[in-house]
């Protein structure tokens, strides 16, 4: 039998060659060239020197770079804190069938086709005070809102657009959460008499929880990866005030042509991100153990 099967095996990794070539060739790759430059000191084409963990250190060392972490930090809880209850809500209130459903799941999925560029401009123009509907409105209310002047008025745009481009994604992966929850757990909530908050809590939010995992460190990965909206919105300012690790990291490859301590920057980034998305992750297994155990009881 053994013989039988060592064909079929051969053939198996035949296939799936195309798919580790391509990653390879995709993240492998370029991973081990930004390790090599992480450890020299790139002179000129021709010139380079050996520089061990140098430039880890001194990136390490870098006060722009803690402000620019904490700013991306903070940022990306706020996307959570905002994003997922939000999206959740939304989920709660769309059809579930007819017309009606099909009519909102595409109105819902409209601004995840916009290009990230153009969310950019069109917020760039929707908050300015002369032209912009948003800025506009806020300063006829007597409130002083500038995102080109004010720190906290550019975070916040930052913030408001990241919300208003990415809270559908969420909404859509719990609406397909709730979709798939068989119709026999609501109707034995319906002979137990469970109110529609013991309806959620323990029968639509444990269900939901493999698809809100998915949400969170997908809006988790990519908002700690921002960087083509702030930069259009805002340009990273007024000062640093919007300017997140992306964007720092390119300026030190791109504006700076520091290859050696951009590549060191992008390691740490990366590791970062797994570090996070790890905790995140185990802490979102565990309450749903814990919320699973609190519901058999």
């Amino acid at each position: 039998m053994s013989a039988s099967n060592k064909p079929v095996n051969q053939r198996a990794w035949l296939l799936i060659l195309p798919v580790i070539l391509c990653v390879a060739f995709s993240a492998v790759l370029p991973l081990m060239t930004v390790v090599n430059y992480s450890v020299q000191d790139i002179i000129d084409p021709e010139r380079r020197v050996f520089v061990g963990t140098e430039w880890f250190a001194a990136v390490l060392r870098d006060e722009e770079l803690h402000a620019a972490l904490w700013r991306q930090i903070t940022f990306s809880l706020a996307v959570l804190l905002v994003e997922i209850p939000l999206g959740i809500a939304l989920a709660l209130s769309m059809p579930a069938q007819g017309w009606k459903a099909s009519a909102v799941l595409v109105v819902v999925a409209l601004s995840l086709l916009i290009p990230w560029n153009v969310v950019g401009t069109i917020w760039q123009i929707y908050g300015r005070a002369d032209i912009g509907l948003l800025g506009a409105t806020l300063n006829g209310l007597g409130i002083d809102y500038s995102y080109t002047g004010n720190a906290l008025d550019a975070w916040l745009t930052v913030l408001v657009m990241d919300v208003w481009h990415w809270t559908p994604l969420v909404a859509l992966l719990c609406y397909a959460g709730l979709r798939s929850i068989p119709d026999a757990y609501y109707q034995a909530a319906r002979i137990d008499g469970a109110s529609k908050w013991a309806v959620f809590r323990f029968i639509q939010l444990p269900k939901m929880r493999g698809v809100l995992m998915i949400a969170v460190l997908l809006r988790f990965m990519d908002s700690f990866m921002i960087y083509t909206e702030p930069f259009v919105l805002t340009g990273g300012g007024p000062g640093n005030a919007t300017t997140f690790l992306s964007q720092y990291l390119t300026q030190k490859a791109v504006g700076q042509f520091d290859l050696g301590p951009a590549a060191a920057f992008s390691l740490i980034y990366f590791l970062i991100i797994l570090l996070l998305c790890f905790v995140l992750y185990n802490w979102m297994q565990r309450v749903g153990t814990g919320n699973a155990e609190v519901g058999h009881e």
